[in-house]
This record gives C-alpha cells, sequence and structure tokens, in this order.
C-alpha cells in the first residue's frame, strides 16, 4: 500500500472513530470484496459471507473508538474477519451438534419394522418452537444459543439486566421444550 493510501485511510479511520457515516460508508466500500473474499476462503459458503461481511463492519463500527490505535487497518480487518468467520463455523457446528442430540434423546429409535413411518424433523420443530417465541425471548435465546454471548454480554446488547437475561433464557428453553413435547406426541 503506497503512503499516499495509508494517509487516507488513516484520516477515514479518525473521521470513524468520531462518528462519521460517510467516512465508515467508505471504509466499507473500499474493504468489503476483500472481506468478503477472504471469509469465502475460510468457509467456502456464500452464503454465509455477506452475514459475517455485515457483522464484521457492525463490530468495527461498535469498537470504533480503538481504531485510532490501529496501525493496519486491514490486517485488524482480516483478524476480526478470521475470528468471526471461525464463530461462525463454531456456532453453526454447535447448533448441528445439539439438534442431533435432540433427535437421537427425543426421538425413539424404530426397527426395521417401522421404517415406513416419516422421521420427525426435530431441527424444524426446534426452528418453529424459536419463532413461536415472544420477541424479547427470541433475542435472548438467539444471542445466547446462536451468538454464544453470554449473560452479561446480553444484558449489554439489549440494554437489560442481567437476572431479565437469566428469566427469559429460563422461559424461551421451557417454551422450547414444550413445543417440542407437544410435536413429538401429535
Amino acid at each position: 500500500m503506497s503512503s499516499q493510501s495509508a494517509y487516507k485511510i488513516n484520516q477515514l479511520l479518525l473521521k470513524v472513530v468520531h462518528g462519521d457515516e460517510q467516512a465508515f460508508a467508505q471504509l466499507l466500500k473500499t474493504y468489503d470484496n476483500t472481506v468478503a473474499a477472504y471469509i469465502l476462503s475460510i468457509t467456502e459458503s456464500e452464503e454465509l459471507v455477506q452475514e459475517i461481511v455485515q457483522d464484521v463492519f457492525m463490530k468495527i463500527w461498535i469498537n470504533r473508538a480503538s481504531l485510532s490505535h490501529i496501525e493496519s487497518f486491514k490486517s485488524y480487518l482480516l483478524v476480526v474477519a478470521k475470528n468471526h468467520a471461525f464463530n461462525c463455523l463454531k456456532r453453526i457446528a454447535r447448533e448441528r451438534k445439539r439438534k442431533k442430540a435432540w433427535i437421537e434423546t427425543v426421538q425413539p429409535h424404530h426397527d426395521d419394522q417401522e421404517n415406513d413411518i416419516d422421521p420427525i424433523d426435530y431441527g424444524g420443530i426446534i426452528d418453529a418452537a424459536i419463532d413461536l417465541l415472544p420477541n424479547q425471548q427470541k433475542k435472548v435465546y438467539m444471542l445466547g444459543y446462536m451468538n454464544q454471548m453470554k449473560h452479561r454480554e446480553i444484558a449489554i446488547e439489549l440494554n437489560i439486566a442481567t437476572g431479565t437475561v437469566k428469566k427469559h433464557m429460563l422461559l424461551a428453553l421451557r417454551s422450547i421444550k414444550n413445543h417440542i413435547t407437544q410435536s413429538a406426541a401429535s
């Protein structure tokens, strides 16, 4: 990178630190394709790329105060992107493992004579149960289980008390379990 373009990026970063949304949009435009290509090389999933790129730049915007201390923004950005991509892949793997565990735990094993019966789609039932949650419970559940955030982090994110997060999480889990039990019984 030339010293002139490095200077331009540093100027943009300083503007972003002070909340300049146009400078942030320019930064996004400058690095969007670079981050997308890098994430695609990690995840090998075009479906995840746009979601992760948005999350990465949202994280950059939220933590913009720390940008003034960054010496190489591109390197910093790619590390943030890599970490977020790996966290996303881990989350997906945990979710698949969780759904598989639900299926193995809840769904009775059928012998060969019962193979004509359609297996219950517990993944779909869980997704439906999540969709039925009240808005705040759904947010808490998604942040906790999908984004692997701790109760304290969720409380900060949603600007609610940690005790409220725990209550919403408990109610969400109860509701999901009841929905699964009812769906499996019918």
